[in-house]
């Protein structure tokens, strides 16, 4: 089991304390000499602002604050957990991803989904309707990108005639791909063209606006699981999949060390392989402190 600690830049009530360069690089450093594998953040460019000021979340621009994260330290994974596929052109996407793999040294997880927000797909003038297709078709435009030359494709608004990056992303053949959403279509898109799954922790309620179907219980977690295992037994895919998910329910949570280890146990039985945490703090300091303790009283046990 690994972990991956949330960069908290999505703390808008804290932003002096959280999304500054000293910030995000602190905060990354200290996650390393933690023992947290990656960290991770996330990708809302324009949403709306009833949404965002209702219970959502700004972010930063992913590829730049990870680049920061890049910056202050040599081991530590970066994750993004997701970036919407069909808010952007794929070939730059792929761009994006190819550069920070490069700069960092391959150290990049490209966590992938394909959407919930209308009105920040209407603000960004992405088809919110026809989501699904763009993601598949992104995620294939974005391996040729990376792996080819003289690139042949077309898709949605976007057509290569014979196009070229003119270098390779550090990690071969291209970095992780791990697919974010509870949908059939959602863990048949991660078993056909990624490297991982990520499924989210979401209550019947919000399910209304993320639209992915809820995941309230582990037992919730193990069926869907078991989608994804026969899907691979019937496209015959033998490549063992990452499976990302939450340790606690969703936002900043504190937990119980004893409690956690056992809730590690548990996903670890169904075969979970990364966890994400974050933690409820007002200061930078306040939360480095809480990654060490975590890291004392928690992955210290962990295998």
């Amino acid at each position: 089991m690994r972990f991956s600690v949330a960069l908290p830049t999505d703390r808008m009530e804290h932003v002096a304390e959280f999304a500054t360069q000293a910030a995000v690089s602190d905060i990354a450093a200290a996650a390393e000499d933690a023992g947290f594998a990656a960290c991770f953040v996330t990708d809302h460019p324009f949403p709306p602002h009833r949404w965002l000021y209702g219970g959502g979340h700004h972010a930063l621009d992913p590829f730049v604050a990870l680049s920061f994260a890049a910056a202050a330290t040599s081991r530590l994974r970066l994750q993004s957990h997701i970036l919407v596929l069909p808010y952007r052109n794929p070939f730059l996407a792929a761009k994006a991803v190819a550069s920070l793999d490069v700069l960092s040294g391959g150290r990049v997880i490209l966590g992938v989904a394909a959407g919930y927000l209308r009105g920040e797909f209407a603000a960004l003038g992405a088809d919110f309707e026809a989501r699904q297709e763009v993601s598949d078709e992104a995620i294939r435009a974005m391996k040729l990108a990376w792996t080819e030359d003289d690139v042949h494709f077309e898709g949605r608004g976007f057509r290569a005639i014979g196009n070229s990056f003119g270098f390779r992303t550090a990690q071969r053949p291209h970095p992780p791909i791990w697919v974010g959403g509870n949908s059939r279509a959602a863990i048949h898109r991660a078993v056909e063209l990624g490297d991982g799954w990520v499924p989210f922790p979401n209550t019947a309620e919000m399910s209304r606006y993320t639209r992915t179907p809820a995941m309230e219980t582990v037992d919730d977690l193990a069926r869907r699981i078991v989608i994804a295992r026969e899907h691979a037994a019937a496209i015959g895919r033998s490549e063992p999949i990452d499976v990302c998910y939450s340790l606690t329910s969703l936002g900043y949570r504190s937990i119980d060390p004893a409690e956690a280890r056992k809730r590690i146990d548990e996903l670890q039985s169904l075969g979970v392989t990364w966890l994400t945490v974050g933690f409820p703090a007002e200061t930078r300091r306040d939360y480095i402190d809480a990654m060490q303790r975590f890291s004392r009283e928690v992955l210290s046990d962990v295998s």
